[in-house]
């Protein structure tokens, strides 16, 4: 099983980076992977890091492959934010990893997973990297797009982009049922609901939660026919978001707690005590990261359900203006309900919603309470009487 398998429905960019690997002349120091959410930038840069460690090129059997892939790799560095940016002390710690030379493997690798949340001063430390790399280092940087809200024109002057595109619907499906055991019908539902993206579609098939949840937000836009129906379904959307939260944080936080309490001393007596009162500073700093992970995987939930609701609204906008042609719709299982959006709001409507959907991501972006966008949202979003 070679390692490229892990990269779905992406063939042009694993036929170059296969190119890259073979061909020393065709290697550089800096990446940058790129696409639209669930287009498995961070597999495929993971896919390169093991082909470039694996003496065969990346067969996904021999040892390198295996602790690459599992994250285990002791010269391959993975930085996945769970916070809301990737800071100045995270990119320059970055930069001493960097500058050293490989323990085991041929390379010395640094992936960045979402490098669009680095700081500006997180930047100019991965820039200055970028800048003068070390002779056996590569940096692969993972980011939804080119725009230089996302990755600055300076970093990205300096990488080569591989630029990946959403899997086809049929690719998603096939690899649910080959590689994860998923039930053909269940995998097919799964990738057409997910709209191509991978992580989302082997989610949908594995968790009923999942599925349920998807269904909650769907059934949204047809139900705002009263101010009452919107404040309620905007309290639904924000409740939703905070129970995934809490579920996410809750444990995970106690032990992150006990564990740093306990690497202080606190609570015991003797020589600790003098310990344990100067590492109140690092406690704060651990309540820091959690708050700020927390805000993360709220916004990233409440994100997944504004993405779902315009997706819905464009199917009604394609279904108002070419209702017997066969375009693709974001969720074809709803097919019904957008249908009947559209003749009850036209394609005017569908717009004007769309839009109202895009400044609420903005405002969540920009540090508005979730629950004042939200209902803000859904009474933009309320159906004509």
């Amino acid at each position: 099983m070679s390692v490229w398998e892990q990269v779905v429905g992406q063939p042009a960019v694993v036929a170059e980076l296969q190119a890259a690997v073979a061909d020393p002349a065709a290697m550089t120091h800096a990446w940058l992977f790129t696409g639209p959410p669930g287009s498995g930038r961070s597999v495929a840069a993971r896919a390169f890091a093991a082909a470039l460690q694996c003496p065969e090129g990346g067969d996904g059997t021999c040892h390198a492959c295996r602790t690459v892939l599992a994250g285990t790799h002791a010269d391959v560095t993975v930085i996945v934010p769970d916070g809301l940016s990737i800071g100045v002390l995270e990119a320059r710690e970055l930069v001493r990893v960097a500058g050293r030379a490989p323990s085991q493997g041929r390379w010395q690798m640094i992936i960045v997973e979402d490098a669009d949340r680095m700081s500006e001063a997180a930047a100019n430390a991965v820039l200055k990297m970028i800048e003068e790399p070390p002779p056996r280092t590569v940096v692969m940087l993972c980011a939804p797009s080119l725009h230089p809200d996302d990755v600055p024109v300076t970093i990205r002057s300096r990488c080569r982009v591989m630029s990946l595109r959403t899997p086809e619907v049929d690719a998603v499906a096939d690899v649910l049922v080959r590689r994860d055991g998923v039930d053909p019908a269940l995998a097919a539902w799964s990738a057409g609901a997910s709209g191509g993206h991978v992580g989302r579609a082997r989610r949908l098939a594995r968790d009923e939660d999942a599925r349920m949840a998807r269904k909650a937000v769907l059934d949204v836009p047809l139900s705002l026919v009263s101010l009452a129906a919107c404040l309620n379904a905007a309290d639904d959307l924000v409740g939703a978001a905070q129970e995934e939260t809490d579920a996410a944080t809750g444990a995970l936080n106690g032990a992150e707690t006990e564990a740093l309490k306990a690497s202080l001393g606190v609570g015991a007596r003797g020589p600790g005590v003098a310990a344990a009162s100067r590492g109140a500073g690092q406690l704060k700093e651990l309540e820091r990261r959690q708050k700020s992970r927390a805000t993360r995987i709220g916004r990233d939930s409440l994100d997944r359900a504004l993405v779902d609701l315009a997706g819905l609204y464009r199917d009604a906008l394609v279904l108002h203006a070419a209702p017997s042609e066969p375009l693709p719709l974001n969720h074809p299982d709803r097919r019904a309900d957008a249908e009947e959006l559209a003749r009850r709001i036209g394609a005017e409507g569908a717009l004007r919603r769309i839009d109202a959907v895009l400044a609420c991501r903005k405002a969540l972006e920009q540090n508005v309470k979730p629950q004042v966008a939200v209902e803000a949202l859904t009474v933009a979003l309320r159906l004509p009487s």
